[in-house]
């Protein structure tokens, strides 16, 4: 079996040489494991209803699935059906049965299943559903309480409801791009993780928590509009909220980089590596001089911090400073002081760094890097990451939990119901 780009992989000799550096981090940790395995999650006892689609909908159930809910994907027939997928980590953590929901007796299959679900994702693009037979009406008709959360990037109406997209444009389109990029530069920000993760997934896990919270006060129901290019618009409001005290009231200046801030800024060291400061409060920017011997330095004085004027002229003698030693230098004098200094670290780089294991961040699973469950509960954490489920892997113990005996199973194999016959 061939795994992918071995820059997501962690190298096993790396863990070892981290394990012996940090062996109290990671005593600490073994005992937390512990603790997860003896519990479901804080979502146990929920149902979820994925139809297994790409990005941000099965990225919503991994989440949901992370945090102890019942999280049963419905897949297409492929011809991966029974293959190891250690890097699918969106599967982690649910149950995989595969249905080819073309046909009429896949489709009363899929009925079962929400009649005990509490909730239902699906991404696809509006009206599909529908025209399956399994929309959002035929649902709650037979599953009252069911919370039918919905996962597009335009949404369910408007003027593009029908366009195709992917990530990039959506945020495009909600104005974050171009907030999250330098003046100048092109407009990119990282793949999947504004719109698809953030402004997609995230929203829809919690419309559906709130509706099924909802459902289960009064059994009310209802259909969950995710869509994101409302998301990633409204990931905005906390910077917004700024503009008014750090920004003069102008949008443009709240592009990273864009006022040139020598406190608040990232600084390439000798050997190529990044580093980042955001020393924005006057005791940190004290603190931030004094480690660098520049604290009486009155061209770096605090009463002259607020001058526009100063910032690009001492960035770039910052700049220079910086190239002087590298990143593991810098971060030896300057890591865990108040001068809000960090490294900037790659994923493999990440995870073997002594905070990062301390907290047991990433896990190693099947030869996959990949981050453990978040957030963190202290009466109810989530179970220690498993094995990815192949394709498939649960359709015949899902099927008999409906009430499908062997002799019923078989024949919906034979007409291709569970995929190729």
């Amino acid at each position: 079996m061939t795994l992918p780009d071995d820059r997501f992989i962690l190298q096993q000799r790396t863990v070892k040489d981290a394990a012996d550096l940090y062996t109290p981090y990671l005593s600490a940790s073994k005992k937390l494991q512990q603790k997860e395995a003896q519990s479901m999650g804080v979502l146990s006892g929920v149902k979820i209803i994925e139809m297994a689609g790409l990005g941000p909908g099965p990225f919503c159930g991994m989440l949901l699935a992370d945090l102890g809910a019942d999280v049963i994907a419905v897949e297409r027939p492929t011809e991966d059906v029974g293959n190891l997928r250690p890097w699918s980590l969106c599967s982690r953590g649910k149950r995989s049965i595969v249905l080819d929901i073309k046909k009429p007796e896949a489709v009363d299959t899929f009925l079962k299943l929400v009649d005990g679900a509490d909730a239902l994702i699906e991404g696809n693009r509006p009206g599909v559903m529908e025209r399956l037979g399994i929309g959002p009406d035929v649902c709650l008709a037979r599953r009252p309480s069911l919370v039918y959360g919905r996962m597009t990037g335009w949404g369910q109406y408007g003027p593009l409801l029908q366009a195709a997209g992917h990530d990039a444009n959506y945020v495009a389109l909600s104005g974050a791009l171009w907030l999250a990029t330098q003046p100048g530069q092109p407009p990119e920000a990282p793949p999947t993780i504004l719109g698809d993760a953030a402004g997609g997934a995230l929203y829809l896990a919690v419309g559906i928590l709130g509706g099924i919270l909802r459902a289960r006060k009064d059994g009310t129901g209802q259909v969950i509009d995710a869509a994101m290019v409302d998301g990633s618009a409204h990931l905005m409001s906390l910077l917004l909220s700024f503009l008014h005290t750090d920004y003069d009231l102008s949008i443009a200046n709240a592009r990273p980089g864009a006022l040139r801030k020598h406190f608040d800024r990232t600084y390439v060291c000798s050997d190529g590596e990044w580093i980042v400061v955001q020393a924005e409060e006057p005791k940190f920017y004290a603190e931030f001089l004094k480690h660098l011997g520049l604290d009486h330095d009155e061209r770096f004085a605090e009463n002259q911090r607020g001058n526009p004027n100063v910032w690009g002229p001492l960035g770039d003698e910052l700049a220079a400073l910086f190239k002087t030693r590298t990143r593991a230098e810098w971060s030896e004098m300057l890591e865990g002081t108040d001068t809000c200094f960090t490294p900037v670290l790659s994923m493999p780089e990440a995870a073997v760094h002594p905070h990062m294991l301390a907290r047991d961040v990433y896990r190693t699973v099947d030869g996959v890097l990949q981050p453990n469950p978040a957030p963190r509960f202290s009466a109810t954490p989530s179970a220690e990451l498993r094995s990815i489920p192949v394709r498939g892997a649960h359709t015949a113990d899902i099927l008999s939990e409906l009430g499908l005996n062997e002799e019923r199973i078989e024949a919906l194999r034979r007409t291709g119901v569970l995929g190729s016959a």
